[in-house]
């Protein structure tokens, strides 16, 4: 059974691209933007990123908090956040229990193989751990304004 609007959002903890943890329920008060991405330094999930970078202001300015999570290394996650100059973290599930817990681990083809990978999702989980929005099969282009305007309106 796939995750609903009204759903409590699974709880987790990840390490961050700093070898830090995050633990989600420890940001309660908070709104928390968790956007799954497939894989650092890819165009698409590079604009996605750069995206989120540009509009954090605005984010911050409704008490939210930006989290992207991938199976990229926490030490790739440094690279890539450094590189374009991120300021908020990037988390890694490499065993992928949390991409499967938030049912965005999906079947994918490339070049005629098939493969499990992460489908492009986006959650708005509000102040009391509830999700409050999905997006799932994003395209980069205006996602970040459409999530940013129903941050707006949970």
């Amino acid at each position: 059974m796939s995750l609903q609007i009204g759903d409590q959002a699974p709880d987790f903890t990840l390490p961050t691209d700093c070898n830090e943890n995050v633990t989600l329920h420890n940001l309660r008060g908070k709104k928390v933007i968790l956007y799954f991405y497939p894989k650092d330094n890819t165009p698409g999930c590079t604009k996605q990123a750069c995206d989120f970078r540009d509009a954090l202001p605005d984010f911050i300015m409704k008490d939210t908090i930006i989290l992207g999570i991938s199976k990229d290394s926490p030490t790739h996650h440094e690279k890539f956040k450094q590189k374009y100059l991120l300021p908020f973290p990037l988390l890694t599930d490499e065993s992928g229990n949390v991409c499967e817990a938030y049912g965005v681990i999906n079947k994918k083809s490339l070049f005629g193989r098939t493969f499990l990978g992460i489908q492009r999702s986006t959650f708005l989980i509000d102040e009391n751990g509830i999700i409050r929005a999905i997006w799932r099969k994003v395209k980069v282009p205006g996602h970040v304004q459409q999530v940013l305007h129903e941050t707006s309106q949970a």
